[in-house]
């Protein structure tokens, strides 16, 4: 049987391991992307994969040099605003004539199914976190990769459908939302 601490460094690991290929691959994807909005969204994806990697690094070191967790963590973020706001604002500025590879979007695709993995583990852990600070970590790092799956569909409905896109977006203007 594992301990508590035992448990969260296995956690840590397999978080490190998974964040390390999320910033490998959008770091290809910068490389690879055919447009320049494809490219600007996977730069700051990938800056916030190595901000999540210094995250587990901070703890994976603090926890195995015997000092428990604290909230240092918190004070690495990531440094754009809310991404979703910033999306729709290069989208304006991009417009109705922007087109997609193939590339792009199976990019994209790889990109969301990988979010969508990172979510599911870090919910799982979440379940079996014992510590008030453990749990405030996951929590924020579901949050932020939910922000990146949504982000990342976002992108694709723009990029396969740039006229469908603008018009759900005056729908939620119109609405109010």
């Amino acid at each position: 049987m594992t301990t508590g601490n035992e448990r969260t460094l296995n956690m840590l690991n397999t978080a490190r391991q998974m964040e390390t290929k999320g910033h490998e691959f959008y770091e290809q994807a910068v490389a690879k992307s055919e447009n320049e909005l494809g490219r600007d969204i996977f730069r700051m994806l990938r800056q916030d994969e190595m901000v999540h990697l210094e995250r587990i690094n901070a703890i994976f070191e603090q926890l195995t040099a015997g000092r428990g967790w604290t909230g240092d963590w918190k004070a690495l973020q990531p440094a754009h605003g809310n991404l979703g706001e910033l999306f729709r604002a290069m989208a304006q500025k991009h417009g109705r004539g922007i087109r997609a590879t193939t590339k792009d979007l199976d990019a994209l695709d790889i990109g969301i199914d990988f979010e969508a993995k990172s979510i599911a583990f870090y919910e799982q852990h979440g379940a079996e976190a014992t510590e008030a600070l453990e749990q405030e970590f996951i929590e924020c790092m579901i949050d932020e990769e939910k922000k990146h799956h949504r982000l990342l569909v976002d992108m694709k409905f723009y990029l396969q459908s740039p006229d469908s896109w603008f018009q759900e977006m005056q729908r939620g203007i119109l609405d109010g939302v």
